[in-house]
């Protein structure tokens, strides 16, 4: 491991490619630290902290939007939408085209058609810079969170334009950052600044753990033992080895390529494999359940706080109020609508990204078969059987990923920005990132003859020798 993390700087190339990367990542955090004129931040620190403590659903809001955000939306600083708006662009043009015929056109012409796509992608995120922008100052505008001076007159229009005008160009400028590394960097940029914002919130979990660690084996008032503290590693170690293995699955379909014969030659009679990622699906479905689920609180909330001084019927009111507790983080309900949300979004987001009919076509077309399948509608009969039994597998892996930190949080007591650590969308966004680099650093490696993180070191010396003698 440690040969192989030497060989990158051996290579100039490779070597300036993670310079690069690491170069852009601390401009990234640099703008981190640039507050927005008239903010005031101390009390949006303190608001945004006793809101997550609370698990309101303003705090779960920001809990979310910090994935995105690296935290910066709650210091409100000229990153402070991060790469959302850009996330939110992709993901809406991904799903129309599967959808809208002209960008299911534009898909099939190649490269071309792509960079049309990102061209109106682009377009789209500068539209949802200026929309999230101005809620997000109109939402510190109504909650006193300005200082005094930009409260009223010409002193609002100044907090407003600055603001906004700050927050598209700090997204968008991330949007180029993202970009660049991925031409002169190592890995997906945009992919890599996510990560980089979500690791940048793990120093502020050792330090809770840090101050909240009582050597007793068990502990009580809020503090963390030194059994506690080691079912919480164990816990991360089993989580991160689980997400890893879930990760890289793949169920591997055998493809005989049928033969035919040219002149006196005989060709084709190959036997492949066709891989399926066991959870092809992602982070996707938590996004898309995490952020639905953040809605019933808030509404059930303020209906429950609506109906205790709105003077309602005393039924009403109570049956608001079971709704809310029942719908809080944590609760049976919670988990339970949770984990339907995920396997309902996870078949949705299979189904608009495979299409088992174009995959049989495909493979009729090149002359390949499943063996003991008759090519046709049978083949895709058995693809979308295949994909729906290993999607129901990858969603079960996803449910438990998504409620394992709420499990912590409540059976250990500690905050959630520390059991996010344990699952979650975040980590799912960091074991596959992390993956991805390494498998671009082992293909580099590979290539100048180095033996990679994944290879064994002892085949050093028979594959230069094989090259050299070449």
């Amino acid at each position: 491991m440690l040969s192989a993390f030497l060989n990158i700087f051996r290579i100039p190339d490779l070597r300036n490619r993670v310079l690069f990367t690491l170069g852009m990542l601390v401009i990234y955090r640099v703008g981190f630290w640039i507050p927005l004129i008239g903010v005031d931040q101390a009390a949006l620190s303190n608001l945004a902290e006793k809101a997550t403590e609370d698990a309101t659903g303003f705090g779960r809001l920001l809990q979310f939007a910090s994935i995105f955000s690296g935290g910066s939306l709650q210091q409100s600083t000229v990153f402070g939408l991060g790469i959302a708006p850009y996330i939110t662009a992709s993901i809406i043009f991904q799903l129309l085209q599967t959808v809208y015929p002209p960008l299911a056109a534009l898909k099939k012409e190649g490269m071309s058609g792509q960079q049309k796509v990102m061209e109106y992608t682009r377009y789209a995120t500068v539209a949802l810079c200026f929309v999230q922008g101005f809620m997000w100052l109109g939402y510190l505008y109504s909650q006193n969170l300005v200082e005094p001076q930009y409260v009223s007159g010409g002193g609002r229009m100044v907090f407003y334009v600055s603001g906004v005008t700050a927050l598209v160009a700090g997204s968008l400028f991330l949007m180029w950052l993202g970009e660049q590394i991925d031409k002169f960097g190592i890995g997906n940029g945009i992919s890599i600044i996510l990560t980089a914002g979500i690791l940048a919130r793990m120093p502020a979990a050792i330090q809770w753990l840090f101050d909240n660690f009582n050597p007793s084996v068990q502990a009580s008032d809020g503090k963390v033992g030194a059994l506690g503290l080691v079912l919480l590693v164990a816990c991360f170690v089993a989580v991160v080895m689980g997400a890893v293995i879930m990760t890289v699955a793949t169920r591997r379909i055998p493809i005989q390529q049928a033969k035919h014969v040219s002149g006196r030659r005989m060709y084709g009679g190959g036997r492949h494999y066709l891989p399926l990622r066991l959870n092809h699906a992602g982070v996707m479905p938590i996004i898309f359940a995490s952020s639905l689920m953040i809605f019933p609180s808030m509404i059930l909330g303020w209906l429950a706080g609506l109906a205790t001084s709105g003077g309602w019927s005393q039924w009403l009111v109570e049956s608001t109020a079971f709704l809310a507790q029942n719908f809080q983080m944590g609760a049976y309900p919670y988990v339970l609508v949770e984990i339907v949300l995920i396997y309902v979004f996870s078949y949705f987001w299979v189904t608009i990204q495979m299409s088992p009919e174009e995959m049989s076509k495909q493979l009729k077309e090149h002359g390949s078969f499943i063996p003991n399948v008759r090519p046709g509608p049978r083949t895709a009969e058995y693809l979308e059987d295949v994909i729906s039994r290993i999607t129901y597998v990858g969603a079960g892996f996803l449910c438990v990923i998504a409620i394992i930190p709420t499990l912590v949080s409540e059976a250990f007591g500690v905050p959630p920005y520390v059991s996010q650590f344990l699952g979650g969308t975040g980590l799912l966004i960091v074991v596959s990132v992390a993956l991805d680099i390494v498998q671009r650093l082992e293909a580099n490696l590979l290539m100048r003859n180095y033996s990679g993180f994944l290879s064994d070191g002892a085949q050093d010396g028979p594959r230069i020798r094989s090259a050299r003698a070449t």
